[in-house]
């Protein structure tokens, strides 16, 4: 299988300190890679940085054959400009903590907006993928609510639409679950469970230990800024040598 996000010596500082270690990666096309680790492991910050929400201080990130957010002339990169980067961004989804959904907006205009501003596709079809990724959310005939009016689990499963109305190749989850109640954990999990493996990247920054291990191809684990442990989900949880992965799981199970 064709590698779709590849990082190399991927560093990242704040205020000093190294938040992100020279990072090694390959992420396989269409796969679904699930990153666990303790609070400040970088997790999210290696997220963002696949984004280029986060600049990096050092390293490379590519999706496919291009550079995220720089470009190369010689040994030196150049940062790309706010265009160019918007540009990358199309093919790369992203779904925060937080939902992040304009209150002012109802669904549809919130799942609408980016590909007729951004793509400039038609309203008319752009209302019409929307309707089809509300029906595959669970969340049919759902078109005319405002945000507020709907529950933390709905509102992050209109993200989850909102970012696959772009048509990504690859999806980008930041712990989607960490703001909601407990009781509206699975139905989220469960839209994710159905778009893994339709051929879109998945990467994913969870704590759901379960949900990991039925859905995950990969399994990263990270602490301090660096990767610990890597590889296919079982080899990676039944591997002998991985005691502190193991007693990760079992504080967070």
């Amino acid at each position: 299988m064709a590698e779709a996000i590849y990082l190399r010596k991927v560093t990242k500082h704040f205020s000093g300190k190294t938040v992100l270690n020279q990072v090694d990666l390959d992420i396989p096309a269409g796969s679904v890679t699930v990153i666990l680790g303790p609070s400040g492991s970088g997790k999210s910050t290696l997220l963002r940085c696949i984004n280029h929400l986060e600049k990096l201080d050092g390293g490379t990130i590519r999706v496919g054959d291009e550079l995220v957010g720089y470009h190369q002339k010689g040994r030196a990169l150049y940062e790309l400009n706010h265009r160019e980067i918007a540009r990358q961004r199309r093919d790369i989804g992203m779904v925060f903590q937080q939902f992040n959904l304009f209150p002012h907006r109802t669904v549809l205009q919130n799942i609408i907006d980016a590909p007729v501003r951004v793509k400039k596709q038609s309203r008319k079809q752009s209302i019409a993928l929307a309707v089809d990724l509300l029906e595959k959310v669970g969340l049919a005939g759902r078109e005319d609510e405002w945000p507020q009016n709907l529950s933390g689990g709905q509102q992050q499963r209109v993200a989850i639409a909102r970012a696959l109305a772009m048509n990504p190749q690859v999806m980008l989850f930041d712990e989607p679950t960490s703001a909601l109640d407990p009781e509206l954990v699975g139905e989220v999990l469960q839209v994710i469970k159905q778009l893994a493996h339709s051929g879109i990247t998945m990467v994913i920054v969870t704590h759901e230990i379960g949900f990991a291990k039925e859905v995950a191809d990969n399994l990263v684990f990270m602490e301090s800024g660096a990767i610990i442990a890597a590889g296919p989900t079982r080899q990676v949880l039944e591997d002998p040598n991985q005691a502190r992965v193991r007693d990760f799981i079992a504080t967070v199970l």
